[in-house]
């Protein structure tokens, strides 16, 4: 989905795209995916990222998230962010309604690279953005960021705090170690990393 666009419009969703996220033993069975699988060989044409797992806030199920947490050293290297919520469907109308402004904040900031939303009907969202920074994706975080309306993502989270809009949230947090393919003709999307082949 392009983050920020009105909900029912047909530049919102990108019906001819598709996001996969998943967990690897290691990156040679990801290479066997992407090399033998009829899936994988499809992916393989797209673009995608190999990350390390730095950290966790909230929890959500279906995945094995590691229980010890890494620091980026330098606040100035690049990191990744994913978002997994899976939705109280009473509670779509005042997502949208908070969200959508920091949809824009994200998509329209200077230190994110890349940034888009996917959702799995009927009530699994996420995003994934990448940022040039942890500094700066810090500074979106807390309402730090000299943009205009530079609090909209805390203060939805202090709405999320109120009254929770999911009933199972994680945000994860990642060291981008490499990247492949290109993104609609954009390649080198995570600064400071070698393509791969």
């Amino acid at each position: 989905m392009t983050l920020g666009s009105a909900i029912f419009s047909p530049s919102r969703m990108l019906i001819r795209h598709m996001a996969v996220f998943a967990q690897w033993v290691d990156e040679a069975a990801v290479d066997r995916f992407l090399q033998q699988d009829d899936f994988g060989k499809t992916l393989a044409t797209g673009w995608h990222t190999r990350l390390v797992y730095l950290r966790q806030w909230g929890a959500i199920e279906g995945f094995v998230v590691p229980t010890h947490s890494h620091e980026v050293d330098d606040p100035e290297a690049p990191v990744v962010a994913v978002t997994v919520a899976r939705m109280r469907l009473f509670q779509v109308p005042r997502f949208i309604r908070w969200g959508r402004p920091v949809e824009k904040l994200v998509r329209d900031h200077p230190g994110a690279s890349f940034a888009l939303a996917a959702i799995r009907l009927p009530r699994t969202v996420s995003t994934f953005s990448v940022w040039k920074s942890q500094k700066e994706m810090v500074a979106m975080v807390y309402g730090r960021s000299a943009v205009p309306q530079p609090k909209r993502h805390a203060h939805a989270m202090q709405e999320r705090e109120r009254k929770d809009f999911h009933f199972q949230f994680t945000t994860l947090r990642f060291k981008p170690i490499a990247e492949h393919g290109s993104w609609e003709g954009r390649t080198n999307i995570i600064p400071g990393l070698t393509q791969g082949k």
